[in-house]
């Protein structure tokens, strides 16, 4: 009798397809063996192929991300601009005539200090996020994924938030002459004070005014997380989205019917999973950049309006749902998606080569 039979092997086509964020295990460029997830020399790796991936993207579209701001932020130089796909490059031209092309990145050194460590904890925490709420295959699901995205996103953006809003101060001033340098804005923003109610408006006023004075910080460290709730509004779907749909259309780039398509040998070990072509990498990750962006960019703009609350008006600081009732009274729905076209145009392009450089930062660095 045959005790062989019903016990073969699958072959390479009945086997699944492993993603490239396999939360179980690693497998090391040296052969099949495996490597712990939680190491410090797998979350060294992860973090600094995270780090380069974010620097990399945010180069390619940072004079898109100076014009953004100022839309989004409504900087009295360039409202006019708003609202028309030419008047972003009327803006971009008009910064590149006042400021030459150091103008369309102003700002950029902030994003790069800012950027490496948001990147690199980004990507390094969900590795380990989604190690501990994924362990096996049986727990892959979609809900587990945008967990995992949202965690890490709030978990990056939670230490490196402070280096966002002293960038997004440099990107909104335009002024040529009488440029305020870099510690000149952290020095602003921290010696910033929420505007005094006049004590000639009546008792009642001036009670509110004591309270005031006793509840809110007149200055200090909490300046450099204006605009603080928002964010983590906006970051939980934002990373959720970004993260699930990546992945998601890697899973769908990966199916058998187009594997021979999308996918090459990992040139650096022959015997790990295939790896993504670059076109295909770079389509799950735009696709990812535009549904996330999609998702969270009425709490982005609710976030740049409470970072800039100090450069503009008369320097009242506006809560998440002051800002929001303001956004909605000067321009109703379409007040919460001023800039989106550009938003499109940056993010799309930058989630693609984020992802894309990660992945094969991962393969360079044996991850």
């Amino acid at each position: 009798m045959d005790f062989t039979r019903g016990q073969e092997k699958p072959s390479k086509k009945d086997q699944p397809l492993r993603s490239s964020f396999d939360s179980t295990v690693a497998v090391k460029p040296g052969g099949g063996h495996t490597q712990n997830k939680q190491s410090l020399d797998y979350v060294l790796r992860t973090g600094l192929a995270g780090g380069l991936a974010g620097c990399a993207a945010k180069t390619i579209v940072a004079p898109l991300d100076r014009v953004k701001i100022l839309f989004q932020a409504s900087n009295p130089q360039f409202a006019k601009y708003t609202g028309s796909w030419f008047g972003v490059v009327t803006a971009m031209r008009d910064i590149n005539r006042q400021s030459g092309i150091r103008g369309l990145f102003r700002g950029h050194s902030a994003t790069l200090l800012r950027i490496f460590p948001y990147a690199a904890i980004k990507f390094l925490a969900y590795e380990q996020i989604r190690h501990i709420l994924i362990p096996t295959k049986q727990y892959e699901t979609p809900l587990r994924r945008l967990f995992s995205g949202a965690l890490a996103g709030v978990t990056s953006v939670f230490f490196t938030y402070p280096l966002e809003v002293v960038r997004v101060r440099l990107a909104f001033e335009t002024k040529e002459v009488g440029r305020t340098s870099l510690r000149g804005i952290c020095a602003q923003i921290y010696h910033e004070q929420p505007s005094r109610i006049s004590s000639s408006s009546g008792s009642s006023s001036s009670a509110v005014a004591a309270t005031t004075t006793l509840t809110t910080p007149r200055s200090g460290l909490i300046n450099f997380y204006r605009g603080f709730s928002s964010t983590l509004a906006g970051m939980l779907p934002y990373a959720g989205m970004s993260f699930l749909t990546h992945d998601t259309a890697g899973d769908w780039l990966r199916l058998p019917a187009l594997a021979a398509y999308t996918t090459a040998p990992n040139p650096k070990n022959p015997k790990a999973p295939p790896i993504l072509k670059y076109w295909a990498e770079l389509l799950a990750g735009g696709f990812a950049g535009l549904v996330s962006q999609t998702a969270s960019y009425p709490f982005e703009v609710i976030r740049r309006r409470m970072q800039v609350g100090g450069a503009v008006g008369d320097g009242h600081r506006l809560g998440m749902a002051e800002t929001a009732e303001r956004v909605w009274r000067e321009r109703g729905w379409r007040g919460f998606f001023v800039g989106l076209g550009i938003g499109y145009c940056k993010v799309v392009p930058m989630a693609a080569v984020s992802f894309y450089v990660y992945e094969r930062g991962k393969v360079v660095l044996g991850v």
